[in-house]
């Protein structure tokens, strides 16, 4: 399979660079999955696994918001978060579901209530891989 370079960095370091296969990108629009030769793309991050296959194997990342920019030199990812599934703070995740909850309770419906419902919505479902199909 023909592969590609791809950068993960968050503000505290570069988590991987180097080819690979694909990369399947949580977008905010909606999952993704990037392959040598895509197109040129600009994509926002929503919470959630980022999988990264190479000639070794898979990877399984927990990104939490950012961009992914697809180009001819390869898929960059600027996370805001981004940690290895095996190293995630599951009390954070458990924390920012809690705090969404209590926010979501004392707003008045509207956008801003729609975007905290979203948002709780991307962390559940961060929540639900990382004890589920994201360990297999």
């Amino acid at each position: 399979m023909a592969t590609f370079h791809f950068d993960l960095v968050s503000p505290e370091k570069l988590l991987f660079s180097g080819d690979v296969e694909q990369v399947d990108v949580p977008g905010a629009e909606g999952d993704f999955g990037v392959l040598a030769g895509h197109a040129p793309t600009v994509a926002t991050l929503r919470p959630g696994i980022l999988t990264v296959y190479g000639a070794s194997g898979s990877q399984k990342i927990v990104v939490l918001g950012g961009f992914a920019e697809v180009s001819a030199t390869g898929l960059t990812v600027l996370a805001d978060v981004a940690e290895a599934v095996e190293d995630i703070d599951r009390a954070m995740i458990a924390s920012r579901i809690s705090e969404l909850e209590s926010r979501i309770e004392k707003t008045e419906p509207g956008t801003e209530l729609d975007k905290l419902i979203t948002r709780l919505d991307h962390y559940r479902t961060v929540d639900r891989h990382l004890t589920g199909t994201a360990m297999h």
